[in-house]
């Protein structure tokens, strides 16, 4: 973990209230996939903890897409060009890419869907046949499916009610796929779903309110086969195995 300050290179609109702002300074600790940041927001108690969607370390360049809930992403959403933010980067466990087997499947529901783009980005250049599965609820949440595309991922767009790509939830287009291996992020009761229908091993990255985004507060501790483990410290990826519903 380290705190750093970081620079707004960008900050654009997506859809309606998703956001896609790329940060630009030393993000020297972020190098796995999954993992997230947590950045300070002036006159806000706490950080906000948001996923990593993408890094390039040699340009220093760090893109994260976040959806205005509240207060503070409605603040995030304001800012321009040149503005600075206190961030504290490299925190959690990430996707091991080592475990995906030649044909793993990404997919993502939502603001679950960033982390999936930087895992697929990284899987696509092993060498791996991806491909991703992109879960929304119509066809005006629908964000970075060219992009997935352009880095060679497989792309199918899923939308529950049935207004763009195949219609239903990401277990739909899950059911059709043979791959070797599976990693999802999204909502709690997709997770479930995905971990119900797979028939392979796989990984699974949960959302949690976090206190402290470092393992400190044991705010976000949740049970395990293997006992409690914190989302923030030992997560927020845990594997198949583990995981207790």
């Amino acid at each position: 973990m380290k705190q750093v300050m970081l620079k707004v290179s960008s900050n654009r609109a997506l859809t309606k209230d998703v956001y896609e702002m790329v940060l630009s300074g030393d993000i020297a600790d972020i190098g796995r996939p999954g993992q997230f940041v947590n950045i300070k927001l002036d006159g806000m108690y706490l950080r906000r903890p948001i996923s990593v969607c993408d890094w390039d370390g040699k340009a220093g360049t760090l893109t994260i897409i976040y959806k205005v809930v509240g207060k503070g992403t409605e603040y995030m959403a304001k800012l321009g060009e040149g503005a600075v933010l206190d961030v504290l980067t490299g925190l959690g466990n990430g996707f091991d890419v080592t475990k995906s087997g030649a044909s793993p499947v990404v997919i993502g529901g939502g603001v679950g869907v960033p982390p999936m783009y930087g895992l697929a980005k990284r899987l696509i250049a092993e060498g791996k046949k991806v491909t991703a599965i992109l879960g929304f609820n119509t066809a005006a949440e629908i964000f970075y499916e060219e992009e997935f595309k352009a880095i060679g991922c497989e792309t199918i767009v899923t939308t529950v009610d049935g207004s763009y790509g195949t219609k239903g939830f990401v277990t739909a287009a899950l059911a059709n796929i043979d791959s070797s291996f599976f990693y999802t992020c999204g909502p709690s009761p997709m997770l479930k779903a995905v971990y119900d229908a797979s028939r392979t091993d796989g990984q699974l990255s949960f959302e949690e309110r976090m206190g402290c985004g470092f393992g400190a507060c044991m705010g976000c501790s949740c049970k395990t086969k293997y006992g409690s483990m914190r989302i923030c410290k030992d997560g927020p990826v845990l594997d198949k195995e583990v995981v207790i519903w």
